[in-house]
């Protein structure tokens, strides 16, 4: 009976004391956080890639390509084919492509040129593997 006794007396400080630290990390916080909405926070500017002015895009899918010259097949119209010459730069970008096997044809490909003489100043697109 005396055991028991301790055994009763030991739980019930312990249970006292746990309910005292219980009750005291659940106070509610009576300040309310306010977040201004006057000064936004910048986590980092986007910074738009220079773009040389007067080239106008298209894009499509290869019918033909070379080193002079590249047709393509507008991808939003299948009726609009056009054939673009390549300048200097373009052209020894296509050489090193066509070295590797080249454009195969259906192969997607964004043009920028110049719109007055239609000469393919840069372009961009993954060759399929040759065949």
């Amino acid at each position: 009976m005396k055991h028991l006794l301790q055994i009763a007396a030991i739980s019930l400080v312990y249970l006292a004391t746990m309910g005292i630290s219980r009750a005291a990390a659940q106070d509610p916080i009576l300040t309310p956080i306010i977040v201004s909405e006057a000064a936004p926070i910048v986590v980092g500017a986007v910074k738009p890639k220079p773009k040389i002015p007067g080239l106008a895009r298209f894009e499509g899918y290869v019918m033909n390509a070379n080193t002079a010259q590249v047709t393509v097949r507008a991808m939003g119209n299948d009726m609009s084919i056009q054939t673009f010459p390549l300048s200097e730069a373009a052209a020894e970008k296509m050489q090193k492509i066509v070295d590797k096997g080249g454009y195969q044809h259906g192969d997607k490909i964004k043009l920028e040129y110049d719109p007055q003489t239609k000469k393919v100043v840069k372009f961009k697109g993954k060759p399929s593997k040759s065949l």
